[in-house]
């Protein structure tokens, strides 16, 4: 298992279908979107504060988290016990996804 260090996400990408208006369903080679879904699988404790001290900015995120993430295309992906997963900074997550609403 990985465990993150400082204010970084270990992410499990989710496969979101891309529709068309009319319903069909779009594949093959299409441009990186900017945003991405994912699940949190890890969070660090949070980054360090600026001032030299010990103290660390809380993490907005926990391991279960449905996240909005930025995407950057090419963005290295590890593999581990089957699943991809990819490791981004906090500041990267764009929002929590709350489920019903």
């Amino acid at each position: 298992m990985l465990k993150p260090l400082n204010g970084n996400v270990v992410i499990e990408p989710l496969e979101v279908e891309r529709k068309t208006a009319s319903g069909i369903i779009l594949t093959g080679d299409m441009p990186a979107e900017t945003y991405a879904e994912g699940l949190v699988v890890a969070a660090g404790p949070g980054s360090l504060d600026f001032g030299g001290s010990d103290r660390r900015h809380e993490m907005p995120v926990k391991p279960g988290d449905k996240v909005l993430f930025m995407n950057y295309g090419n963005r290295p992906a590890l593999s581990q016990d089957g699943k991809n997963l990819i490791i981004i900074e906090q500041n990267e997550i764009l929002a929590i996804v709350e489920e019903g609403s």
